[in-house]
């Protein structure tokens, strides 16, 4: 590790307009009075970002004129050369969309390709703004259930052969890596599930947005670049926000293979007086370009230090909260910790995670009903920060463990 790339420099990360740090929002998320909770929820990383997307942005930035900016091409070569170094995905530069954010995509895609009282299907415990966003666009919650076996988090292909029938459901998320269980789908489990889903002329929404956050002995199989069948029944999203800390920037890509896809979503796009092709963020874009081109060097190193600090976490819970359990982190930074063995309710676990712990973490039940009892926690932060959170969350649940 450099010295340029500290990751265990402690930023001060308040009065800076950052959601996860304002007690105006933790109050609005928490309950009133909680706006002074350690946050270890949103998943943004507290690390400043790489040298070579800080220069990048400063060039720009000097050229001191920000009128309207075409996307030069530039960015859309670099997108596809990662994605084809990194993860074996060869992508067409004409089937890239840029929008702004996934949140975002995933309300535009339920509004385009289907219809009001339309079935979407979701695997929660999962990214709980799935469901926001269905329900928003009132379309129907479809749960497909992760099964929980043993230790590790597995597809449930019999219901998911049973919902995906149902001619109602039209369009499937597919969150890989999987947020907040921590999985990285292997091939065979991508093909049978894109399989059932094809069969059942169900469109596949691949988010991916933490395709690069994947720990050491665990490798991510990007969903289209298993075959073209399922490229042309499927959406991809990814976006340079999550590896390299940029979300506040509101820039993401989609990548639509098919020809009639694309253009159903580009006179949506015209609907809403969007650009027939997409929308991006002007420092975005640069942002992105810069880091696929020149940061997968702290990369590297972050990855390593984010699994540093997730053996941290896992050796004091294993050793000092008997009988809690923390999950194998595949990928991601959001480490899903089990305290249902404690026994507690769910209720009791988040009273004693904000009031006794003093921390914000992301409850269990956010996610959905099967994660009720469960915290995600995000250990995207300096070691001294982490170690911390650890000893107030040790403090907190020590008295109902057997040790």
């Amino acid at each position: 590790m450099t010295d340029h790339w500290d990751f265990d420099q402690v930023i001060d990360r308040t009065n800076t307009g950052s959601a996860k740090w304002a007690p105006s929002v933790l109050e609005e998320k928490f309950g009133q009075g909680r706006g002074n909770l350690m946050p270890l929820w949103v998943a943004d990383m507290d690390f400043a970002c790489p040298d070579v997307i800080f220069n990048a942005m400063a060039k720009r930035l000097s050229h001191r004129v920000f009128g309207y900016t075409l996307n030069d091409g530039r960015h859309n070569e670099a997108v596809i050369n990662w994605f084809s170094r990194r993860h074996g995905w060869q992508i067409a530069e004409d089937s890239i969309v840029n929008t702004p954010g996934i949140v975002p995509a995933v309300h535009y895609l339920i509004q385009c390709f289907t219809k009001p009282g339309d079935g979407v299907l979701i695997q929660p415990p999962v990214y709980y703004p799935f469901a926001q966003a269905i329900h928003t666009n009132g379309r129907h919650v479809v749960e497909n259930t992760l099964a929980l076996n043993n230790d590790r988090y597995d597809m449930d292909f019999q219901d998911l052969e049973e919902k995906t029938r149902d001619p109602r459901v039209k369009l499937a998320i597919l969150c890989s890596p999987h947020n907040p269980v921590g999985r990285v789908w292997g091939r065979g489990e991508l093909e049978r599930f894109g399989s059932i889903c094809m069969k059942n002329n169900v469109l596949v929404f691949a988010d991916e947005i933490h395709c690069d956050l994947v720990m050491p002995g665990f490798k991510h199989t990007s969903y289209q670049s298993i075959s073209s069948e399922l490229s042309q029944v499927s959406i991809a999203a990814n976006a340079a926000s999550k590896t390299f800390n940029l979300a506040g920037f509101g820039h993401s890509c989609l990548v639509i293979p098919n020809e009639a896809h694309r253009h159903e979503m580009g006179s949506f796009f015209n609907g809403l007086g969007i650009a027939p092709m997409g929308t991006s963020n002007l420092f975005g874009s640069i942002a992105a370009r810069a880091a696929y081109e020149g940061a997968e060097p702290w990369l590297l190193d972050l990855v390593n230090y984010i699994y540093g600090n997730f053996l941290y976490l896992k050796n004091r819970i294993e050793n000092e909260l008997p009988g809690v359990r923390i999950f194998n982190l595949e990928a991601t930074y959001l480490p899903w910790i089990d305290f249902t063995p404690l026994g507690l309710s769910p209720q009791k676990t988040v009273q004693i995670v904000e009031e006794k712990a003093g921390l914000a973490l992301d409850h269990g039940d956010w996610f959905g009903r099967s994660g009720a009892g469960f915290e995600r926690i995000n250990i995207a932060c300096p070691r001294q920060i982490l170690t911390k959170a650890t000893d107030a969350l040790v403090n907190a649940f020590s008295p109902f463990c057997n040790h």
